[in-house]
């Protein structure tokens, strides 16, 4: 198997504070291939988006990263200078927002800002730069481009302003793209149209994508493999397939416990009782163990490792909690 082109290893991520230091990601270990979807997953509050974050060098100060380190295609860029990472956030790696509208610049026309970003980091000219935006906005699926082009923000719907934002995360031909819960805003029609669009251009671009989300049915859709998080660390990971159909963590049963079926009829869904504690009130030992209906006093002792694609006593075999 060839290199990654994102490999994550043993991350953390403080904030410090009067009070003391707060972990918000700890020890977090994933990497995504050329072509490749990996999916991270879970509630609010359980770092997702702050792997993300760290990632594309834009913690908010005082964040900061307190160990591990992150590569690109082999290169550490967790050590550059804000002035290296900005040379890399756009051309190596893009990004993609929840609302389109944080992303685009509403007293701009699309078409300036297509430009603007391509001439950044390309050697392009200004002619050459614009049929490149036209031939960005015709990738993405975006309707009489040589008019829109023209247009300001406020005149697309929010999935033509999605799709103007995947554009522009695509202007440099990244090698990874982030996709922060790119899709929370949209309705559920206009989703699958995301989806279905980050899919083909991952697999016709070959790029690696990191796809945010709390919802497991776009997760199910799009993604390879997936990441479920809980409280700044990795629950589990494996293949969609094998994660949505037998589940290993309590935590990711429970997920998957919510989602309603087609294929049955039930009354109501089952839920995960409690709620993600707060950074300053981690629980010894598992995180999910006050949760947990199957925890027992190693699970509040010791912290499950990562094994067999689960950190967790109850899916080790021979372990007993």
């Amino acid at each position: 198997m060839t290199d990654p082109i994102l490999d994550v290893r043993d991350l953390r991520v403080e904030f410090p504070t009067r009070r003391g230091v707060l972990t918000a990601v700890r020890d977090i270990s994933l990497s995504i291939h050329a072509g490749e979807i990996l999916g991270v997953v879970g509630e609010s509050g359980a770092g997702k988006s702050m792997t993300g974050m760290a990632i594309l060098g834009l913690l908010e100060p005082p964040g900061r990263i307190a160990a591990g380190e992150i590569r690109l295609s082999g290169d550490r860029i967790d050590t550059l200078p804000e002035a290296g990472m900005q040379k890399i956030r756009g051309r190596r790696i893009g990004a993609i927002f929840q609302d389109p509208l944080t992303s685009l610049n509403p007293l701009f026309r699309v078409g300036d800002q297509l430009v603007e970003t391509i001439r950044l980091h390309t050697s392009l000219t200004q002619a050459q730069a614009r049929t490149r935006a036209l031939d960005l906005m015709r990738e993405v699926g975006i309707p009489a481009v040589e008019e829109r082009i023209d247009n300001y923000p406020h005149q697309f719907s929010g999935g033509m302003r999605q799709r103007i934002v995947i554009a522009l995360a695509l202007c440099a031909e990244p090698e990874l793209i982030i996709a922060d819960e790119p899709t929370t805003a949209l309705d559920v029609s206009i989703q699958a149209q995301i989806t279905a669009l980050l899919k083909r251009l991952c697999r016709d671009r070959g790029t690696a994508v990191m796809l945010v989300t709390h919802d497991m049915g776009v997760i199910a859709e799009t993604a390879d493999r997936v990441a479920v998080m809980y409280a700044g660390r990795l629950a589990e990971v494996g293949p969609v397939d094998r994660v949505v159909r037998a589940p290993r963590h309590p935590y990711t049963q429970g997920l998957m416990g919510s989602i309603p079926s087609l294929r049955s009829d039930v009354d109501e869904l089952s839920m995960i009782p409690g709620a993600m504690p707060r950074l300053d009130a981690v629980p010894q030992g598992c995180a999910f163990n006050p949760r947990c209906a199957h925890a027992g006093p190693k699970c509040r002792a010791e912290r499950p490792p990562m094994q067999q694609g689960a950190a967790c006593w109850l899916a080790m075999e021979g372990e007993t909690a």
